[in-house]
């Protein structure tokens, strides 16, 4: 920052010396000025007009040419403009070269005064300090992430309201995983910048993570407001197609991603929907070829008294590794067992994995008594491994709900 106040002084100089550089001129205009007003004729002059046409009046009366009353009447008017005439001569007195002098301190200091508190209130000082600091982090041979989050940080106490300094936080949040701050870091940018489409839809990307990869109000809200400026933005579009994906919408799912996949050039969502169109573009086609029927009943063995007829049901099928998002589920209620129901690819949670994706699944049965989709001690459950995906025509398996998860 020294370097930059000596160079602020530097410019100070040449606004210092115009406005000196009057004051060495001054008594050289004085002593012409004076000069010029000694040697100046001009109401002399006047004078002798006055006399010129005051005789030419004359003669005219002598002649005939005008009357008494015409000559009174013209002789006042030329009286009248020899008064004006005389009156726009008269100077001011000339004051001295150095009168006045103590304005150019006043003048300068002003000009110095104003230009700091102007580079202070409009400059990039802030942003110029956020630069050393991430140089001086990059060039420290023990640098590492939480260094330079440490030190923007501190910047961002220092400067709240610079949204460089958070543009330059987000992407550090991100990747090291913490969604949450990255998050914040956004919203302080849109405070301070306005409601950017792109930093709506990363803020959407942010809320998803923060939320385990689950779809909220919150999210599609984003992705929509963004989308009404920005109508392929990438991020918006995946949400929104997402939403309707699972709404079973696949005409507008495919709407969509097809839209966010002519503006997504090198985005990391562009492989995603792509994925999601051929899926979606899959849902269309005729069904039933990738499907399992399921004969779901409950052991008699336990105790389900206490349970009231409307407690959740889930029935989920996954992939034999669990490497996969669960590629069909289905909802019931205690009260509708024993029941027959059929999982299908219109049954996917996701566009990245369904039935279609493979030959035999694991199959899971679970009663939930507090309605979360994720386990809790005291659920029962029933599971059958190996099951075959095949033809909706294809006889049904049995599933039985007979274990308490401990």
């Amino acid at each position: 920052m020294t370097l930059l106040w000596l160079a602020f002084a530097l410019l100070l100089l040449p606004a210092a010396w115009l406005l000196i550089l009057p004051l060495r001129r001054a008594a050289s205009l004085e002593q012409r000025q004076r000069e010029l007003e000694a040697n100046d004729d001009a109401a002399a002059q006047n004078v002798a007009v006055y006399r010129r046409r005051l005789a030419s009046l004359e003669a005219a009366r002598s002649r005939g040419d005008i009357d008494a009353t015409r000559f009174d009447e013209d002789v006042s008017e030329l009286k009248r403009a020899l008064l004006d005439d005389t009156e726009r001569l008269k100077r001011a007195p000339l004051k001295s070269a150095g009168s006045g002098k103590l304005a150019i301190p006043v003048v300068l200091l002003l000009v110095i005064v104003t230009s700091v508190v102007w580079y202070q209130r409009e400059g990039a000082e802030g942003d110029l300090v956020l630069y050393h600091t991430i140089e001086e982090v990059r060039n420290d041979p023990a640098a590492s992430l939480a260094l330079m989050l440490e030190r923007l940080e501190a910047q961002a106490d220092r400067q709240p309201d610079n949204p460089r300094v958070w543009q330059t936080l987000y992407p550090l949040y991100r990747d090291s995983g913490a969604y949450r701050e990255a998050g914040q870091a956004i919203e302080r940018v849109l405070a301070l910048e306005g409601r950017s489409p792109w930093w709506l839809g990363e803020l959407a990307k942010m809320e998803y993570f923060t939320n385990e990869g689950r779809l909220n109000e919150r999210i599609l809200a984003l992705s929509r407001e963004a989308s009404r400026e920005a109508p392929n933005l990438p991020s918006a579009m995946w949400f929104l197609g997402v939403e309707a994906f699972q709404q079973d919408d696949y005409q507008a799912a495919l709407g969509y991603w097809r839209r966010g996949l002519s503006a997504a050039d090198g985005s990391p969502l562009q492989e995603a929907m792509r994925q999601g169109v051929a899926q979606a573009e899959q849902r269309l086609a005729p069904a039933g070829q990738h499907a399992i029927r399921i004969r779901l009943s409950l052991a008699q063995t336990l105790q389900t008294d206490r349970l009231p007829p409307s407690t959740t049901v889930f029935v989920v099928a996954r992939d034999s590794d669990g490497k996969l998002p669960p590629l069909a589920i289905q909802r019931l209620t205690l009260a509708e067992l024993p029941a027959s129901i059929t999982l299908d690819a219109g049954d996917a949670m996701s566009p990245m994995a369904s039935l279609e994706d493979v030959d035999q699944v694991r199959l899971l049965a679970r009663v939930s008594p507090s309605g979360q989709a994720q386990p809790q001690p005291g659920d029962l459950m029933g599971q059958r491994e190996g099951v075959a995906v095949g033809a909706s025509d294809q006889d049904p398996v049995t599933l039985v709900i007979d274990q308490v998860i401990e």
